[in-house]
């Protein structure tokens, strides 16, 4: 036997010849790529462990042998999946929230009706389930979403009333009303500013019209002038006016005006009726300073006292009757009399021209016996058509005659 080639222990490799291949040698089952696979295989079986309760993953489920077919090592998702909310869920849901913002809006509106600016007292009137009062931020949000609300109801108010002025419908509406209240305006406003004339107290009196002794013969001025002091009157009177209405209303712009018509046309200090016409109320867009002159005549009565300059002589009258005629019962001035008389003359009712309202009264200062005589045709009726002094003429009168 040859030594070289003995194996005594037989555990010895051969050694291979010079100029021989070295043989191929095959990998041991313990190598380090063997057991990584092997720790692979159980960190795969965990993870579909996780996705599967039915399948749970050993060590001994790796492959026996190293040289077999590498398991699919592809992830493959297998869980159920989530199930959608149902309408029974969403239902509860928002009836919870609903009830939420229902109780937390109640506790404050509650809190800001009974709470006072002391902080004891904000939380004595706390309701029972609120633990605690809000914080600094949620009190801010709060006035903030209240200022927020308050915006957007202000908006839409100022849109709609935005859309009602645009509306075609309403401005035509406003436009016709606009019409209707400058047409009563300018056909009433005589009736409107003589009854609140009518209605309010005198003034501030002239002194010079408080008389303390009506049979005093005092100086005066030479220009004629008509004095009531219980009603605050105190006018210039226009003698020598014709009697006709234009000529009336023309001198009525002045003052008062002397209706001297044949059978009374007397003068003050002569025997017979003295007749002085005034308004009562008159049109506001006619010319004068004198259209609400005798707004207040009917607040006179019998006994009043009424004063007359006339050529630098103050005469005084004492009122002895009042009554209401007919615009064409002109008779009612002419009568025969032996005493100097004045009589008044003005519209009524005011702001109409329907009736006329006559206040005569007699002279007692100076002594009327002294008084000079009556003018020629004094007392005597006469056949001249007049009518008794009216007022202007009012806008339908003026545009329909």
């Amino acid at each position: 036997m040859n030594p070289d080639n003995s194996n005594p222990g037989g555990d010895l490799p051969s050694q291979p010849k010079v100029g021989d291949s070295p043989a191929p040698t095959t990998p041991s089952t313990s190598t380090p790529t063997h057991h990584q696979e092997s720790a692979a295989n159980v960190v795969r079986g965990q993870i579909d462990a996780l996705f599967d309760d039915n399948h749970v993953a050993t060590p001994q489920q790796a492959p026996a042998q190293h040289n077999e077919p590498a398991a699919d090592t592809t992830y493959h998702r297998n869980h159920a999946e989530h199930p959608l909310p149902q309408a029974e869920q969403w239902k509860h849901y928002h009836s919870a929230w609903q009830n939420y913002y229902q109780q937390y809006y109640e506790n404050y509106y509650t809190h800001h009706s009974k709470s006072t600016p002391t902080q004891g007292h904000y939380f004595s009137q706390q309701p029972t389930e609120v633990i605690s009062a809000p914080t600094e931020d949620e009190t801010l949000s709060n006035n903030e979403a209240l200022y927020e609300l308050r915006q957007k109801l202000l908006g839409r108010v100022q849109e709609s009333a935005g859309k009602i002025r645009k509306s075609r419908h309403f401005m035509p509406i406003i436009a016709a009303l606009a019409v209707v209240l400058i047409f009563v305006f300018v056909q009433y406003n005589r009736t409107f500013v003589a009854n609140v004339r009518a209605y309010v107290s005198p003034g501030s009196i002239d002194p010079q019209n408080i008389v303390i002794d009506p049979t005093a013969t005092i100086a005066v001025s030479s220009d004629p002038r008509l004095i009531i002091p219980k009603i605050n009157v105190d006018v210039p009177v226009v003698y020598d006016t014709a009697p006709d209405n234009d000529s009336q209303l023309k001198a009525m712009e002045k003052g008062v005006a002397h209706f001297a018509i044949p059978g009374a046309n007397s003068t003050p200090g002569e025997i017979g009726n003295t007749v002085l016409a005034g308004h009562s109320s008159n049109d506001l867009f006619d010319g004068g300073d004198y259209k609400f002159i005798f707004a207040q005549l009917e607040k006179l009565s019998e006994g009043d006292t009424i004063y007359a300059n006339y050529e630098s002589t103050r005469y005084t009258y004492t009122i002895t009757k009042m009554e209401v005629v007919k615009p064409n019962e002109v008779n009612k001035l002419i009568y025969k009399t032996d005493k100097p008389v004045m009589t008044l003359i003005t519209c009524t009712p005011i702001g109409t021209a329907l009736n006329r309202l006559l206040v005569t009264a007699e002279q007692v200062s100076p002594d009327p016996a002294a008084a000079k005589a009556a003018p020629q045709g004094s007392g005597q009726e006469s056949e001249a058509d007049n009518v008794l002094p009216s007022n202007a003429p009012t806008f339908l009168e003026r545009i329909f005659g």
